[in-house]
């Protein structure tokens, strides 16, 4: 529910630049779980009790994943772009099936045809012509999938780790960002409420308390169960930019995200443990 409101946030908060937007929303995320940390009095025992692997996993997972939405969300429609960045739950499934105790099954291949059939009806446009005008941003939406279902997968094989540390992975990224937007941006200062809103909502939910609650799931859940119930996000995503009037409730559109679901939940119905 969370990340469904991820698209209609970062819309609404344009024309900040991504790096900038990033800086600012993880700022927030992070803050949420730094005071949690605080409270607790743990907070350099987690820092120093971290390897260095899970923070490369961590901070190139969340800041490269936004940075690449933020961007992908800025040179290609909400709608289309968001569709294909939400193809990670269908790829969590796949990438988990390479888990120990986990096989690849005919109803994940299946899955998988299924789901880049509505992708390839979202880059068409609904028609025969690849939209080339919008080709980056669809690139980058693609590479939005795969940072995120990497991210989530590997981050299984640390679930010792406590979800503390995702509190200082926000902050890292936040630096990382801050950086990348002084070299490469100009500073915009976000206008009006709906404006300030969205980045504000960004930083609490979508880029923030969701990164928790996604920690404890993919460490200590069923990981298999957790990408069927993330299937629901491009459809719930595409009928709130619907609702809201951010895009327009063509046929493809639809076609697309009923695609991109049902391929997904081929591929869960492959994961059952029999």
């Amino acid at each position: 529910m969370l990340w469904s409101m991820l698209a209609l946030l970062t819309v609404g908060s344009s024309p900040i630049p991504p790096f900038q937007l990033s800086a600012m929303t993880f700022a927030l995320g992070g803050a949420i779980g730094l005071g949690y940390s605080l409270r607790k009095g743990q907070v350099l025992a987690s820092m120093a009790q971290t390897p260095l692997v899970v923070w490369i996993l961590g901070v190139g997972g969340l800041f490269g994943y936004h940075a690449l939405y933020f961007s992908a969300l800025r040179m290609a429609p909400a709608a289309e772009a968001g569709l294909i960045a939400y193809l990670w739950p269908l790829l969590i499934v796949l990438f988990s099936g390479l888990l120990p105790g986990e096989r690849l099954r005919a109803l994940h291949v299946l899955g998988a045809l299924v789901s880049f059939a509505g992708a390839g009806l979202i880059v068409g446009g609904g028609g025969t012509e690849f939209q080339w005008d919008y080709a980056v941003g669809y690139v980058l939406a693609a590479l939005c999938a795969l940072t995120w279902s990497g991210y989530s997968v590997l981050s299984r094989r640390f679930n010792d780790v406590p979800t503390e540390v995702v509190a200082y992975f926000c902050l890292a990224a936040a630096g990382l960002s801050g950086v990348a937007h002084l070299l490469l941006e100009e500073t915009v200062r976000p206008s009006g409420t709906a404006n300030w809103l969205s980045v504000i909502g960004l930083g609490l939910g979508p880029v923030g308390l969701a990164f928790y609650l996604w920690d404890v799931g993919v460490k200590k859940g069923d990981i298999q169960l957790l990408g069927a119930a993330s299937y629901a996000a491009p459809l719930l995503s595409t009928c709130i930019l619907i609702a809201t009037g951010y895009a327009q409730a063509t046929a493809g559109l639809l076609l697309a995200a009923v695609l991109i679901t049902a391929g997904a939940g081929l591929a869960a119905l492959g994961s059952r443990k029999l």
